[in-house]
C-alpha cells in the first residue's frame, strides 16, 4: 500500500526550498506572476498538462490516472498580504510591505509536492486529479474569478478538497469535520453625519463622534440580545475615521468593519439590526446614519461524504486521536466556500504551531511563521484524501 507520508518526508527538502523561495518573494492577489511561473515550470517538468493565465495568475494541472474515471479538484491558494514582515527569519520577505503571513507560501509548496506524489502513482488509480493554484484568496475574489473562467469545467470535478496550515493549533492536530467549519463574512461601511463646529462650543455642532461611539457600544447588544445564544456571530468595528484637528468637531465619521456568521439567516439579521441600531442611535443625537453592507463569502460548509473520505485518509496516516471532528473551527472566512456552492467539497486544517520554537503567532501577524514539519504531513494527507475521494466518485 502506498505510504504517502514516508514519500512526502523524503520530498521535504524540495518542499521546504519551494516554500522558502515563495516566502522570500511574496506577491499580492492577482499579481502572483513570479509564483505562477514557478508553479507552471515545476508542473510541466512532471509532464503534466498545465494551463496558465486563469483569473490572471491562476495555474491548473491535470494528473491523469491509468483509465478514465471521476475528477477530483485540489485547490491551493498562493497570494500574500500587504504586511511588513517582522520575523527575522533567514527566508524573510525581500519585498517591502508584502509578506506571506497566512501560510499560502506553504500551500503552494504543498500543492507541488502533492503533484509529485500523485504523478508517481498515476498508474494506480482511475480518474483525474485537477490541481488548482488560485490567486487572490485574501478578499479579492480569486475563487469567483476562477469560477468565471470556467475552472469547474473541462473537466468538471465531482468533488473538491482544500486545506489550510493552521497556526491556531499545534503541529500534530488535524481539523476534519463535516458541516460548518469557517464563517460567512460581510463587510460594512457605516457613515454618521452631523454638523461640524468648534470643539470649544459643541452646543453649536451636532457631534458625529459621540454618536459613533454610542453606536459601537449599542451594536454589541445585537450579539447578546438578538442572536440565538447557540448561534455564532461577530460584529467588529475595525476602522474609525473622523476629523483631523484636535479642536474641530467633524461633520462626518466613517466606520468600517465586518460581520461573521455560519447561518445565512443570522447574517441577514446582523445586517438588519446593525442598520436599525445605527439609525436609531444617530437620530436620537440629531445625526443621520447610513449603512452599506456587502457580502464577501458564504460560510465554509463541508460535505458529509467527502469529509468522511478525508477522515479515512487521515486514519491511514496518523493516530486517530489527532483528528478533531467537532467543526466550527474559526470565525475566519475563506473563498473556498464558492467552490462548495458548485460541487461537494471539504476544507480541512493542519496544525502548524510549535511553542518550543516560538512559532506561535497567528495568521496575518507580522511575526507569523509555522513549523515546516507540517509541510509533508499536509501533502501526504491531501494526496491520500484525493485517492479516497476518487474511490467514492
Amino acid at each position: 500500500m502506498t505510504n504517502f507520508l514516508d514519500e512526502a518526508q523524503a520530498l521535504f527538502p524540495y518542499t521546504q526550498a519551494l516554500r522558502r523561495d515563495f516566502h522570500m518573494h511574496p506577491e499580492l492577489g492577482f499579481q502572483e506572476v513570479r509564483t505562477s511561473g514557478i508553479l507552471a515550470r515545476e508542473l510541466r517538468q512532471l509532464g503534466l498538462e498545465v494551463s496558465t493565465g486563469i483569473a490572471k495568475t491562476g495555474v491548473v494541472a491535470l494528473v491523469e490516472g491509468n483509465q478514465p474515471g471521476p475528477v477530483v479538484m485540489l485547490r491551493f491558494d498562493i497570494d500574500a498580504l500587504p504586511i511588513s514582515e517582522q520575523t527575522n527569519a533567514e527566508y524573510a520577505s525581500q519585498t517591502p510591505g508584502v509578506m506571506h503571513a497566512c501560510g499560502h507560501d506553504g500551500h503552494a509548496a504543498i500543492g507541488l509536492t502533492v503533484a509529485k506524489l500523485l504523478h508517481a502513482h498515476c498508474t494506480e488509480f482511475a480518474g483525474t486529479i485537477k490541481l488548482v493554484f488560485q490567486p487572490a484568496e485574501e478578499g479579492l475574489g480569486g475563487a469567483e474569478s476562477m469560477i468565471r473562467d470556467d475552472i469547474l469545467q473541462g473537466p468538471r470535478p465531482v468533488r473538491a478538497l482544500g486545506l489550510h496550515i493552521w497556526n491556531e493549533k499545534p503541529l500534530g492536530w488535524l481539523g476534519i469535520a463535516a458541516g460548518p467549519v469557517m464563517a460567512g463574512a460581510g463587510a460594512f461601511k457605516l457613515t454618521v453625519k452631523g454638523k461640524g463646529g468648534h470643539g470649544a462650543i459643541p452646543h453649536q455642532a451636532i457631534d458625529p463622534v459621540v454618536a459613533s461611539a454610542q453606536i459601537i457600544s449599542a451594536a454589541q447588544s445585537i450579539i447578546s440580545r438578538n442572536i440565538d445564544p447557540q448561534q455564532a456571530a461577530v460584529i467588529t468595528f475595525a476602522s474609525i475615521n473622523g476629523g483631523e484637528a484636535f479642536n474641530v468637531i467633524p461633520a462626518q465619521v466613517e466606520m468600517r468593519g465586518t460581520i461573521r456568521y455560519f447561518e445565512p439567516e443570522v447574517g441577514k439579521l446582523l445586517g438588519q439590526r446593525l442598520e436599525e441600531v445605527a439609525r436609531g442611535v444617530a437620530e436620537s443625537l440629531g445625526c443621520d446614519a447610513a449603512l452599506a453592507l456587502s457580502d464577501l463569502t458564504p460560510a465554509v460548509i463541508n460535505d458529509e461524504a467527502t469529509t468522511r473520505s478525508v477522515q479515512r485518509a487521515a486514519q491511514t496516516l496518523f493516530p486517530a486521536e489527532s483528528v478533531d471532528t467537532r467543526g466550527h473551527f474559526t470565525m475566519g472566512a475563506e473563498d473556498f466556500a464558492f467552490y462548495q456552492q458548485e460541487v461537494p467539497a471539504t476544507y480541512f486544517f493542519v496544525g502548524s504551531t510549535n511553542a518550543e520554537r516560538g512559532l506561535v503567532y497567528g495568521h496575518h501577524h507580522p511575526q507569523f511563521d509555522f513549523d515546516e514539519a507540517v509541510l509533508p504531513r499536509a501533502a501526504a494527507l491531501m494526496a491520500q484524501s484525493a485517492l479516497e475521494a476518487l474511490r467514492i466518485g
